[in-house]
Formats: C-alpha cells, structure tokens, sequence
C-alpha cells in the first residue's frame, strides 16, 4: 500500500494521530504528510506513556526514519512552526528532516488580528473559530492577495504582496472595527526574520512525493480536522476554510486521485464536536458529562471542552460516501466500559419522518432528532485486550454492529491511548 489515507470521520479530534502513529510503528512508513489546515488542528500520541502534542507538524515527526511533509494546501505561522519545533527538541525529538512546500501559504500575524475581531463581532451567529488566522489565510488565498513560503525569500515581492492584502485588511480594520492599522513595514520584517531558518526546509514537495510514489516508496497523508468540518461537504457554515476529506488530499498534496491506495476514516466509539454548529446525538445530561470526563475531552490544540454525544451512524455511513473509505480505525471503544446500556445513532427523525441519510439542508440537520438502537455493555476494563477476540462479547457486538451500520470495515480498534493498545480487527 504506497500511498494511505488517514482522515477524520466525525467533526475532528477522533485520534488521527493514534492511527497515523500506528501504521508508521508498524509498516514501513517513509513519507508523513500534512495537506490542508493550519496550527488550529492537533493531534496527541502517547509513546512509552509519555504524552507529545503535534498541531502544524505531522505525527509522523515522531517516527524515526519517516519524512515529515507540510504541503501547498497547508497555511503555515512560522512563529507556530518553530514553537512547536523548538518544544520537541527540547524533550529529544530528533525533528531534522522536516520539508515544507514552497506554494504552502503564511499565516501573518495579520491574519490572526482579523480573525479574532470578526469573531467578537458576529456575536451569537460566531462560528467557533480558533482566532488563530487559519480562515483569513485561506480567504486571502481564495482573493489572490495571500502569501506564500516562497515570498519569503524575496523582499521585493513580499513587501508588494502583504501591502496588497493590508490596503483592504486595513481599511476594515480601522472603519468597521474601530481597530488600529497594522504596519507593513513590520509585518515584512516579521516574516523575513523566518526566511534563514525555513530555507532548507523547503522545497516542491509535489515532486518529492510523486518521485516518492514512482520509486514504490509509502506515503501517509494525514488529515487534519475533520469530513464534517469540510468546507464543501460539512456543516457548512460552521466548519473549517479547507477540504479535509480525501479529495483535498489530493489537491493538498499535489498527486493525483488515482495514487491513492486506501482511505482510512478514523472514527470515535462516541461523538465529540468543539465550537458551534448543529450536533443531533450531543447529550447535555450526566452521560454527556461522564463521558466528556472519561475520554479527556478537552481539545488538544485549543484547550476547549468538546461536546460529546453518541455514535452517530448517519455520520459514519456519510463520511465513508463522500472520501470513499475503504476502512475505519475505531478509537476510544474503552471509555463505553462503564455503561450498562449504549445508544447508537441510526437515523434521524426529521418532521416526523425517519431520515436514514444526511439531510440535505442546513435547517433539516439542525432539527433533526436521532432514532437510537441500544447495545449491551460490557462494564469492564478493555485496555489490556491485544486481539479482537480478547475483548469482552458485548464489546465484540457493540464493534461489529457498528462495521455493519457505518458503511465500511472496522480495520482496528483502540482500547487506549497508548501506542500499543490497539486491537486489529481486520489484519
């Protein structure tokens, strides 16, 4: 399998970065890459029991011997970067070989400005952004006026394209949001202070990939958010300003859709969703609570409590559709151990009539109500199991009810967090 697929199936923060990390621990993986986003997704693997963070850089800049690749759909704060960078060096992270494309676009601290002053002035219809400057990098992308890697080494052109995108940021800045005009000169030299650093890491990582391909090498593109927080096929408004599914992948990447191998959707035992925006399984009683406490549900990148809910099937049957799984990693299935009784998601009902699919509008999604089967529990500890058949009968169920529901294969299973404690289903 050259070329794999691992993406959010849910609204993010379903344990991309478990999966990723266990397909780089046990195939031989090369290539790492990360293809849309920004610093506002995040990514937590435990190695050895000790915890390490990833939020612009791949996971895969923890597997020794595998290339870590930011690529063109990224949109990169160098400031983040470095941060990040510097903060696994610090706990002896070997971060060395590190490429990063010259077409990916710069987050300016611009960017971030806008970002959180459009928030506060949308007042209740807010999206739930990050306030960290990924949608307005993105618009400025979209509007022709952003900046990319590569400006970075070029003064003349840099100077011209941010005094470009600051005449319209400027302009609203100061009449509409009453906010002070931002610098160019000192957003230039800002930027410029990076180039030194970032040079050697850059590079066409569109031809390092293919070239990658081309030589039978294996390449792991690894997503960020989330299918239901796709710009085009998600919740939209209240999603994110790039494609995470698996067709973006290939926009992100710079390869073509017939190198991909396998897409591996990476789903939740429950649901979680942070920051606006309709959620039909969302619980608001003592279960919800429960478990948002067991699973840890406070955002990794941004710090923010998750809302959680239960399976949701319609979502799972929708995500395999749209990015064409051809598999589903099954994480958190150990925090359902103290449950007598677990609900599933499969279908809603909408106006009174059940709906086994998506709603094909944004006011049928926000009033849908959702139809649940009910499963047994298990009511035990999971994570010491290391096969499918070690997992307790009703866990066995509860799984293969799920494969059977969602519309593709469940490959594997986490029971933990750590990077040993996942049970193949489907070697």
């Amino acid at each position: 399998m050259p070329a794999i697929v691992v993406l959010g199936a849910q609204w993010g923060d379903e344990g991309k970065g478990k999966a990723t990390d266990q397909l780089a621990t046990t195939d031989s993986i090369d290539f790492v890459v990360r293809t849309s986003g920004g610093h506002n997704a995040g990514h937590t693997i435990v190695i050895n029991g000790e915890k390490y963070a990833t939020h612009l850089l791949p996971s895969g800049i923890l597997t020794p011997g595998a290339t870590s690749v930011i690529a063109g759909g990224v949109v990169v704060s160098p400031e983040a970067l470095f941060r990040e960078l510097d903060g696994l060096v610090a706990r002896g992270v070997e971060v060395a070989d590190l490429k990063v494309s010259a077409n990916a676009h710069v987050i300016a601290s611009y960017h971030a400005t806008i970002d959180k002053v459009t928030e506060r002035f949308l007042g209740k219809n807010q999206i739930g952004t990050t306030g960290r400057g990924i949608g307005p990098a993105y618009a400025d992308k979209v509007n022709r006026v952003g900046v990319r890697i590569a400006d970075l080494f070029d003064e003349g052109i840099l100077r011209e394209k941010v005094e470009a995108a600051l005449d319209v940021r400027n302009h609203l800045l100061t009449k509409v949001y009453n906010r002070r005009a931002i610098e160019v000169d000192t957003v230039v030299e800002e930027l410029l202070s990076y180039a030194e650093r970032l040079e050697p890491m850059v590079c066409d990582t569109s031809l390092l990939l293919n070239r990658a391909l081309d030589a039978g090498q294996t390449v792991l593109f690894e997503g960020a958010q989330a299918t239901m927080l796709d710009v085009d096929h998600g919740t939209y408004p209240f999603v994110t300003s790039s494609n995470p599914v698996a067709g973006g992948v290939c926009v992100g990447a710079g390869v073509g859709p017939t190198r991909i191998d396998r897409v591996i959707g990476v789903i939740k035992a429950y649901t979680t969703r942070v920051g606006s925006g309709p959620f039909p399984t969302e619980l608001f009683d003592d279960d919800g609570a429960q478990l948002q406490q067991l699973g840890g549900e406070i955002g990794v990148s941004t710090g923010r409590t998750r809302r959680c809910g239960w399976y949701d099937a319609v979502v799972a049957r929708y995500a395999s559709r749209v990015n064409g799984l051809t598999d589903f990693f099954l994480t958190k299935l150990d925090i359902l151990g103290a449950w007598e009784q677990i609900p599933v998601c499969v279908a809603y009902e909408i106006d009174g009539k059940r709906v086994d699919e998506m709603p094909m509008t944004q006011t049928e999604f926000h009033h849908a109500k959702p139809v649940y089967e009910y499963f047994e529990g298990w009511q035990s500890d999971i994570s010491d199991c290391r096969s499918f058949d070690d997992l307790p009968k009703n866990a066995q169920v509860y799984v293969q009810a799920l494969e059977e529901m969602s519309g593709s294969r469940i490959w594997a299973v986490g029971v933990g967090p750590g990077r040993e404690q996942t049970v193949v289903v489907h070697p």
